[in-house]
């Protein structure tokens, strides 16, 4: 039994009140502990010497381990700074890493002697690697293929396929090598203009992050534990998705906050945040989202123009593969004024011939033939 109550944000010191749980207890932790990059916490000093910042670290992975049940999961967020470490640690008390994953966020924190930090390391850890909970058929955690997106392909599986381990990239970083339909985990860092936001605490994270692990790691009715509830993300998502689930806290005012929080909120209620975000921006309270130019539709409308004006009445297959119809094929749509580029319009040519959309072959010449191409 556990001597905890569940279902409650406890406020108090992580180790001590871990050493109150007891062994084998615990399905799933999640962790988001302090960097010890100096950020002005309420009351926590994120300015710890180097070994004692260790050691802490060293104190509460341990507590965590042995409060996991025998087929429990650990998963551990961390910044760049400490992420070699705490691995190494969590290895050390005895987890095996399942998966190393970097959430490459958008809205990064501005840097003024280095590049914007726009990244967090998320570890996920298995107290015993050949049993633990791994929800891989629950289709809310699953996400379309390649096949299904950008071939049409019958072949493809309906239910989709288990995501990457990054979570990544922002369009205006690269809009040569990303498009809408690529399957990436992409969640945006909880900005100070988003709804989402709960605003009394400075380091939140997306419930659809959390709704993703969660999800896939544990069932209903476990309990999910939060060392370092802060914001209570973890444990209003274990709420929601019908877990139990228990948050420490060392500030008095985050515990009242995130309770109030939880208070407001029923199991089953949907996760905030775009479940979507390559199809959806996070909403904003103040700021402004720009709109697409063009719709989707249009869009398929201008490249079958462009289409009809460059294939010399080829078919699609000679048009991708001939590199001068190409090259003209890819003028005419920069001439059209077509949002996107080359590899897109070349994708979305292959789509609507699967689909049938495009016009048919008048080319009297023969076949261009699967040697040829």
């Amino acid at each position: 039994m556990l001597t905890l109550e569940t279902n409650k944000i406890h406020a108090g010191d992580c180790v001590e009140l871990l050493a109150k749980v007891p062994t084998g207890s615990i399905d799933l932790v999640f962790a988001d502990p302090p960097f010890n990059i100096g950020y002005r916490y309420d009351v926590y000093n994120d300015e710890r010497a180097h070994e004692d910042y260790l050691e802490w670290c060293r104190n509460w992975i341990g507590s965590v381990k042995r409060c996991l049940n025998p087929t429990g999961t650990f998963w551990l967020a961390i910044g760049d700074e400490y992420a070699a470490e705490l691995k190494i640690i969590s290895q050390q008390a005895g987890f095996t890493c399942r998966s190393w994953v970097i959430w490459y966020y958008t809205f990064g924190v501005n840097c003024t002697q280095g590049f914007s930090r726009s990244h967090t390391h998320l570890f996920h850890f298995v107290a015993n690697p050949k049993q633990f909970t791994f929800n891989a058929v629950n289709p809310l955690v699953r996400v379309p293929s390649a096949r299904q997106l950008v071939y049409g392909d019958s072949r493809a599986n309906p239910k989709g396929r288990l995501p990457d381990n990054t979570w990544i990239m922002r369009p205006q970083d690269a809009p040569e090598g990303f498009c809408k339909d690529h399957d990436v985990w992409y969640f945006a860092r909880v900005s100070g203009t988003f709804n989402e936001r709960a605003g009394f605490h400075g380091c939140q994270m997306p419930e659809q992050l959390l709704g993703r692990i969660i999800r896939t790691c544990s069932n209903p009715g476990n309990i999910v534990l939060d060392p370092f509830s802060g914001s209570g993300t973890t444990v209003c998502v274990a709420k929601k998705l019908a877990r139990r689930w228990i948050g420490f806290e060392l500030s008095n005012e985050y515990v009242k906050q995130g309770s109030q929080r939880l208070a407001a909120i029923n199991v089953d209620d949907p996760l905030t945040g775009p479940d979507d975000p390559l199809r959806s921006a996070p909403p904003t309270a103040k700021g402004r989202r720009r709109k697409n130019k063009t719709s989707d539709r249009e869009i398929e409308l201008q490249v079958i123009e462009a289409f009809r004006h460059s294939a010399e009445g080829r078919s699609a297959d000679h048009l991708i593969c001939d590199p001068d119809l190409n090259a003209n094929f890819v003028a005419t749509c920069r001439k059209l004024g077509i949002e996107g580029h080359e590899k897109m319009w070349n994708q979305l040519i292959l789509r609507l011939r699967k689909s049938g959309r495009l016009p048919k072959s008048t080319h009297t010449n023969g076949r261009f033939h699967f040697k040829d191409m």
